[in-house]
């Protein structure tokens, strides 16, 4: 197995664009994975090609970055009945829980991957959860992903790492890691062709990016934007 690579969850939105940028920055070599489960802001998946790209153009990151992978995971669509997988209202459920929470989202998706990860000689996923600065979602909490990484190595017989880049950070310092790591030129590919709105929105540009502006996705975004501006 290799230490010297990395296999990023990207989605092509703000969060996994600002850790592939990190991977390249720590990695000798890179690949990406994305996933089709059915979610409701499906043009995510075409601006992952975009920003790959873009990114690739970006200093000597074409030498380090890899080949991509999407998988077809439709099944959880049929077993989810969310506002991220249905045309339904953003609210919040009886749990507490944000109506765009996909239950298992996240251990499925790390779960592919390492398993991809494995065939490939991969023992570092990175992957962009959060439990500073998000809705709520119990599967980005860091006890979740570092239990989650053992049980995986445990299945592997491999020892898999999982980076959280952006795990004990808001989204002000999301923002801040993107200029630091690179810049004017990925702030500017962050804002134009990164996607985060759960509705799917690409007609409105704000001064962050493209979205509907009243999503929870959007807030969030919109909030750590201004705060980072405030202070630069």
């Amino acid at each position: 197995m290799s230490e010297t690579a990395a296999l990023v969850l990207f989605s092509g939105g703000q969060d996994s664009t600002v850790c592939l940028a990190w991977a390249l920055a720590h990695y000798r070599r890179v690949e990406t994975i994305g996933f089709k489960y059915g979610q409701r802001h499906a043009v995510e998946l075409a601006q992952r090609q975009i920003v790959r790209e873009k990114m690739t153009a970006l200093g000597d990151n074409g030498k380090r970055l890899g080949p991509d992978t999407v998988l077809d995971l439709p099944a959880l669509q049929s077993i989810s009945d969310t506002a991220l997988t249905r045309e339904t209202e953003i609210t919040f459920a009886a749990t507490g829980l944000p109506t765009t929470f996909v239950p298992g989202r996240n251990l499925l998706f790390l779960t592919y991957a390492a398993a991809l990860a494995y065939r490939r000689g991969i023992t570092t996923l990175v992957g962009g959860m959060c439990e500073t600065d998000f809705s709520g979602y119990p599967d980005c909490r860091n006890e979740t992903i570092q239990t989650l990484a053992q049980a995986i190595s445990l299945g592997l017989a491999e020892p898999i790492v999982i980076e959280t880049p952006l795990m004990f950070i808001d989204k002000a310092g999301t923002w801040e890691m993107a200029d630091k790591l690179g810049g004017d030129e990925l702030v500017k590919i962050i804002i134009e062709d990164t996607h985060t709105c759960y509705m799917g929105d690409r007609t409105n540009r704000h001064d962050w990016g493209y979205g509907c502006g009243i999503c929870p996705a959007c807030e969030l975004r919109a909030k750590g934007w201004h705060e980072w501006r405030a202070r630069t």
